[in-house]
């Protein structure tokens, strides 16, 4: 533990950008288990308008028999509207002015959905379900990218992990105050702790700005304090443009392909051999424990090391092989342990390994990259992807598990080969030889 206390010590921030971190996510997992309540809701009227409810019947279908599917498409889109306006937001406001402004966007309208819920307006569901997702993403993109302006290349390998460890025990905690106080409080005031956590990150977006504005003058690099201007469809053309940008979306893609396939199919099996909502209740409770035990495990203890004396390359490459050899396994033996082995070491190694290594790389990037390119990847790549699997299951399942595996394998190669290209890619970067000094804060920057 003497690597954690020197982090603290040396970079100042790190406390900062921890409590961001844990505070982000605590808040987030505080709304996902109302989220998943209503995506498996079987009343449709608590999801949906009583329109489409209607037009649905009056079509010959029953909208409840679609619920997530619905969602996930009605999430897409809502991905695919969202990006022109968050592209407009980054190239007309300063730093100091969009952070802020997009966590009071997102704790406005949570007093919104309190509302909402209180006042059981129709269709309140299939709104909160979306906008919970859009939040996610966002949310921790926007984080992400400030990070790379708090942080240089060499700072981001010492501290990332440690930040992610943050972040994880958010994602431990906050699903614990759901649970002790959703009966107490009621659901609708949840909403309200929730924003009381968004409320803190503002602080410490606050608080991080002079380390951002130290480092950038430190750098050269150009000044998150101006607004950033360009087209607000820039962060497409960045991503189509440069080849580190492309590499993450490929990457991307085959990622949450594999995990979104792996997932299905182990819903797919928990129905058959967990029968009871206790039972499955119980087994994806172990999951998701076994998953943060082992991710702030490595955080703490691998990523690290990892990072800073290898690079990137060993973190990205890794997941996608233990991947590969877990697809094979569940081929020969497709049994609910198996499954839950496999799927805990892909999310764990996700969260540990691949989302630092790749978060480490923005810092290499200009801020166009950073905040545009990088919000393309983190939201339209990642849902559209969600939603291309989700039936892609769909239809091989017709076929059995073991094609479904198979095409998780042939995923996890694609992944392989997309974190091989981030790491080619990534050699023509600039700033890999940064000088690994801590940062102080000017104090000229807070003016």
């Amino acid at each position: 533990m003497s690597g954690l206390r020197k982090a603290f010590a040396q970079t100042p921030p790190l406390w900062w950008s921890l409590l961001y971190f844990f505070c982000l996510l605590c808040g987030y997992y505080v709304l996902r288990p109302v989220r998943d309540a209503m995506g498996a809701s079987a009343d449709a009227a608590t999801v949906f308008p009583h329109a489409w409810i209607d037009w649905a019947r009056g079509h010959g279908w029953e909208l409840k028999d679609f619920v997530l599917q619905v969602l996930f498409t009605c999430t897409f889109v809502a991905m695919l509207a969202l990006q022109p306006v968050y592209g407009a937001l980054v190239a007309r406001f300063p730093r100091r002015a969009l952070l802020p402004l997009v966590y009071a966007v997102f704790i406005a309208c949570l007093f919104g959905f309190h509302w909402a819920f209180h006042a059981q307006v129709p269709g309140r569901g299939m709104v909160f379900f979306v906008w919970t997702a859009v939040f996610n993403l966002f949310a921790v993109t926007v984080f992400w990218s400030y990070m790379a302006d708090v942080f240089d290349d060499r700072q981001a390998r010492r501290v990332y992990g440690y930040i992610g460890a943050g972040g994880t025990a958010g994602a431990v905690i906050g699903p614990m105050l759901t649970q002790w106080l959703a009966q107490p409080l009621g659901v609708a005031n949840l909403l309200l702790v929730s924003a009381g956590f968004l409320s803190v990150c503002v602080l410490c977006v606050v608080r991080l700005r002079p380390w951002a504005i130290a480092r950038e003058r430190a750098s050269g690099a150009a000044s998150g304090e101006a607004a950033m201007g360009g087209s607000v469809w820039a962060g497409l053309k960045l991503v189509w443009q440069r080849p580190a940008l492309r590499a993450m979306a490929i990457t991307l893609f085959f990622s949450v392909g594999a995990a979104t396939l792996l997932y299905n199919q182990q819903s797919a099996i928990a129905r058959e051999f967990y029968p009871s909502a206790e039972a499955a209740t119980r087994y994806f409770a172990r999951i998701d424990s076994a998953v943060n035990l082992l991710a702030i495990l490595i955080q703490l203890l691998l990523t690290r090391w990892l990072l800073g004396r290898y690079g990137v390359a060993p973190a990205l490459l890794m997941p996608g092989l233990v991947l590969m050899l877990g697809f094979a396994a569940l081929m020969a033996s497709p049994l609910p342990m198996m499954v839950a082995v496999v799927q805990i070491a892909q999310r764990a190694s996700e969260f540990a390994l691949s989302k630092p290594a790749r978060e480490t790389l923005y810092t290499r990037m200009d801020r166009p990259s950073r905040y545009k390119g990088k919000a393309v990847i983190d939201t339209a790549v990642f849902r559209g992807t969600d939603l291309a699997f989700v039936w892609i299951h769909k239809a091989v399942a017709v076929l059995g598990a073991p094609a479904v595996f198979a095409a998780g394998a042939l995923a996890a190669a694609g992944m392989t080969a997309g974190a091989w290209s981030i790491v080619r890619a990534q050699r023509a970067l600039p700033g890999a030889a940064e000088p690994t000094s801590s940062i102080q804060p000017d104090p000229r920057g807070a003016a």
